[in-house]
């Protein structure tokens, strides 16, 4: 991270220049990437009354430059407050950034060749059973086939023209769709 310090019409002291310095390097816990960081500091004087001005700007790669100006009468004071401002921008900008988690293309392919393997277990476990009658039956007739074979299921027309499904329960009883 490159530091930058400049005073514009303020000497910057050995202790202003310390104060900056750990303003700055308590920026660098939030992980943004930061490449480099310029301290402007200005003294002006509006109607009499001096006060100092700081600004910050914060480059960071692959996102927007922040930011930050800060007014007051006492330029430690003004420092403290732009970095304030500056750590409120950048954990928002790395909230932002942890909560939008992005999914890799690699990841999304995982996922579907997951899926697929999945949906083909699926294809072995289930069994296609074509109807055999297509005339009338009735429900005592396939009641009696299905106790006689090892299906679990049986498919009929019943005499009403309805499609019906006679089955075994896991009980041993039947039940009737």
């Amino acid at each position: 991270m490159n530091i930058s310090l400049t005073g514009r019409h303020v000497e910057l002291t050995d202790g202003i220049k310390a104060h900056m310095n750990t303003s700055i390097e308590t920026l660098s816990k939030f992980h943004m990437d930061i490449i480099s960081v310029n301290v402007i500091a200005t003294a002006q004087s509006k109607k009499g009354k001096d006060h100092s001005c700081v600004e910050f700007v914060i480059n960071l790669a692959h996102k927007n430059s922040v930011i930050i100006k800060q007014n007051d009468d006492d330029l430690y004071a003004a420092i403290d407050l732009a970095t304030a401002r500056a750590q409120k921008a950048l954990r928002r900008m790395h909230d932002r950034d942890s909560d939008h988690h992005k999914v890799g293309l690699n990841d999304v392919k995982a996922e579907t060749a997951d899926v697929k393997a999945a949906t083909e277990a699926m294809e072995d476990e289930i069994v296609p059973v074509e109807l055999a009658l297509y005339k009338p039956r009735e429900v005592e007739d396939v009641l009696t086939d299905l106790k006689e074979s090892t299906k679990v299921f049986e498919i009929f027309l019943d005499n009403e023209g309805k499609t019906r499904v006679l089955y075994k329960k896991s009980n041993g009883a039947f039940g009737l769709y």
